[in-house]
């Protein structure tokens, strides 16, 4: 028995790789690991009786290292990933870990936000700009010069912010934050990515429901 991980597919196209950016992780870390593995894609609007029974509450990704036992939530898979496959090593320092990691909720509010002026575009701002000079001092990846786990976390949180900000609002990261801008393509260029992202497409119809509410 291989290696299996159920991830979400593309809204509307059942057999196409959708847009959850904790699915992206785990394919991410499994390719940058370079780990054999079977893609089990998930309609979230119509999710079979099988994989209900692997994951009650429905929520993907869920993996199985090989011993048939499913193992959900996206930080104690790559945990696990990683102690199993330790090379090459992902592990970030702790001092690390959380750079980045309010970018994606401060993303969010300000994509789903009516109100120009409700603090949400500057939230984000600020956030980008500590990012900005975390990879200014310590770059070109969050722990210097060898991708870790902290990079293949933001890297698809740093994609659908891209997109869907674009899309939506017609925003763009400011130009100034040029080591920002230099992580994203470096990140986005990576093989392992280029393989486990979402169509653009898919990504924009994944927010769209969030962002029309």
């Amino acid at each position: 028995m291989g290696v299996e991980v159920c991830v979400k597919a593309a809204v509307g196209h059942p057999d196409t790789l959708g847009d959850c950016p904790f699915s992206q992780r785990v394919l991410l870390t499994l390719e940058e690991k370079k780990v054999t593995y079977e893609m089990k894609l998930i309609d979230i609007q119509n999710k079979p009786d099988w994989f209900l029974k692997i994951s009650p509450e429905g929520k993907v990704p869920v993996f199985n290292g090989g011993d048939g036992k499913w193992i959900p939530d996206s930080d104690v898979i790559t945990q696990v990933i990683e102690e199993k496959y330790p090379t090459p090593p992902l592990v970030t320092p702790p001092e690390y870990a959380s750079v980045g990691s309010k970018i994606f909720s401060c993303f969010s509010t300000f994509l789903k936000s009516k109100d120009p002026n409700d603090g949400s575009e500057k939230a984000l701002l600020t956030e980008l700009q500590a990012l900005e000079e975390h990879l200014k001092a310590h770059g070109p990846f969050i722990n210097g010069q060898n991708i870790s786990a902290a990079d293949l976390s933001l890297a698809p949180k740093l994609y659908h912010l891209q997109v869907a900000l674009e899309h939506f609002k017609g925003w763009k990261i400011p130009e100034n934050l040029t080591n920002v801008h230099a992580y994203t393509e470096a990140l986005f260029s990576r093989e392992s990515f280029i393989k486990t992202k979402a169509a653009k497409e898919h990504l924009i119809a994944g927010w769209a429901p969030k962002v029309n509410a």
